[in-house]
């Protein structure tokens, strides 16, 4: 990590199930001496006292009151708001870090990428299975992926039932996907298909990506599983990929050599380290040097293009089936 002569001062918006650990680390952060988490905000003002006492920081219940006192800031609130709460950031000159999905629509996040640029600050969006430590191990063998299988399940959730599970849930894969195939590939047709089972929005939802270059991805999302599964399998040439988010693992099965029937499987060396920390050291590290964010705000629009176009082909699929 980079080091400042200035420390640069954070604060943190929404400290519910997943805000309370970018808090905790912030402040553990902090002990490298380059960042000190000052601020933190709920609408539930005795939750961020609560938080503020444990991390010895400023506790508030409206996040403009942060705005004057912090220079970056975790957006950790329901995704209706994040366009609010980060161009009234972004517009002052304090850099975001915004949970997935980055906004709602398209617009929203077009005016968020505005509001950075025309400031000169960051927008990092936090698609969080990037840093995954199993992820990180693949990364650097991952060549020319033709076609994923791809499966996130989880049990039915007493959060996040403000969006369907392709916002909440699928956009990590459809992050992850245009990233391993490459951001520049585009996208040439999307079909989809879901269902709302316990809620009123989508709990359980099939896409299946095509891109220009030919790559093909399979995702399947549900909230509504006995078990929690996050498994990805991709094929490449020369080499069958799994990656295990969960256990976090992940190997490739491989040819010993191009002319032999034997094969060998490479199981890759995962370092424990939590993704969550990494990516906001990755934030801070980019607000620092002054570097391009390892998760740009164009990214998360591009993700979040893509969840829309598949809930659009759903909806399409529904209206045929009257559900």
């Amino acid at each position: 990590m980079a080091s400042s002569q200035k420390k640069l001062r954070a604060g943190v918006v929404g400290v519910g199930s997943l805000g309370k650990h970018h808090a905790r680390n912030y402040a553990e952060i902090a002990k490298q001496g380059f960042v000190e988490l000052v601020a933190v905000c709920d609408i539930d003002l005795e939750k961020a006292k609560q938080i503020a006492d444990q991390f010895n920081c400023r506790a508030f219940d409206e996040w403009k009151q942060m705005i004057e006192i912090v220079d970056v800031v975790s957006v950790v609130t329901p995704t209706e708001t994040h366009c609010e709460i980060s161009c009234g950031f972004l517009e002052r000159g304090v850099s975001v870090l915004v949970e997935k999905p980055i906004s709602r629509t398209i617009e929203e996040a077009d005016k968020m990428v505005e509001a950075a640029k025309s400031k000169g600050v960051k927008l990092m969006v936090g698609h969080l299975e990037r840093y995954n430590p199993a992820m990180v191990a693949l990364r650097p063998h991952v060549v020319n992926p033709l076609y994923f299988e791809i499966h996130r399940i989880s049990p039915f959730p007493n959060r996040s039932l403000d969006v369907d599970v392709v916002l909440d849930v699928m956009i990590h894969d459809l992050d992850a996907v245009q990233w391993l195939v490459g951001k520049d590939v585009k996208v040439s047709d999307v079909h989809a298909v879901g269902i709302p089972v316990l809620s009123d929005k989508i709990d359980a939802a099939n896409a299946r990506i095509e891109f220009e270059n030919g790559a093909v991805a399979n995702i399947t999302a549900s909230r509504i599983g006995t078990e929690k599964i996050r498994k990805t399998r991709f094929y490449q040439p020369y080499s069958y990929v799994v990656l295990d988010y969960a256990t976090r693992f992940a190997s490739l099965t491989s040819l010993i050599s191009p002319n032999s029937t034997e094969i060998k499987i490479n199981r890759l060396e995962v370092e424990d380290f939590e993704p969550l920390r990494a990516e906001i050291e990755a934030f801070l590290n980019c607000v620092i040097e002054d570097t391009e964010p390892p998760i740009s705000g164009e990214d998360g629009r591009q993700a979040l293009v893509l969840a829309l176009k598949v809930l659009e082909k759903i909806e399409q699929h529904r209206n045929r089936l009257n559900v």
